[in-house]
């Protein structure tokens, strides 16, 4: 693939069930998630039929679809974003801050609260979301698999209450 500039149009939407095999692609080939364990079949479990009561939303440039981000809503007086990937040939060309920009946006119209995990040993998402605005509040040992931990992030307009 080209490196994306900003004159390509990129369109962030909800995901339908033809975005199914570009999605499950993605996550294959990607990290963390090949070390996590993941493969195809347990992807194809998770989006037939696409998750129920989540906001899915895809990154499709010239018919493409290169990025996912489920969002789980009413997560601790937030939202929690359960998962966001880039296709690896798209990865470092800005995407990922634009498809987590679009997320926060509808979060943050209706909650102070954003959250995410991100794995301990994944250093290149941990100074992504450094870079967004979150802070790692803590880790989650044996989360996914063990001898690795699932670290909780959250990113705050302020507290769910006013005084």
């Amino acid at each position: 693939m080209q490196p994306i500039d900003s004159h390509t149009r990129t369109i962030i939407r909800d995901m339908r069930a033809e975005d199914r095999d570009p999605v499950v692609g993605i996550l294959t080939g990607s990290d963390p998630w090949k070390r996590l364990g993941f493969n195809a079949a347990d992807w194809n479990r998770i989006f037939a039929p696409l998750p129920a009561g989540r906001d899915t939303f895809v990154l499709e440039i010239d018919g493409h679809v290169l990025g996912i981000a489920i969002v789980r809503r009413k997560f601790l007086f937030g939202d929690y974003l359960e998962l966001l990937g880039i296709a690896p040939s798209a990865i470092g060309q800005g995407l990922g801050g634009r498809l987590l920009s679009h997320v926060e946006s509808l979060t943050f119209a209706r909650a102070n609260n954003m959250f995410a995990c991100v794995s301990d040993f994944n250093e290149g998402a941990r100074a992504f979301y450094r870079k967004q605005g979150y802070k790692e509040i803590g880790p989650m040992p044996n989360f996914l698999i063990p001898g690795y931990a699932e670290i909780l992030l959250r990113k705050t307009a302020g507290p769910a209450r006013k005084s």
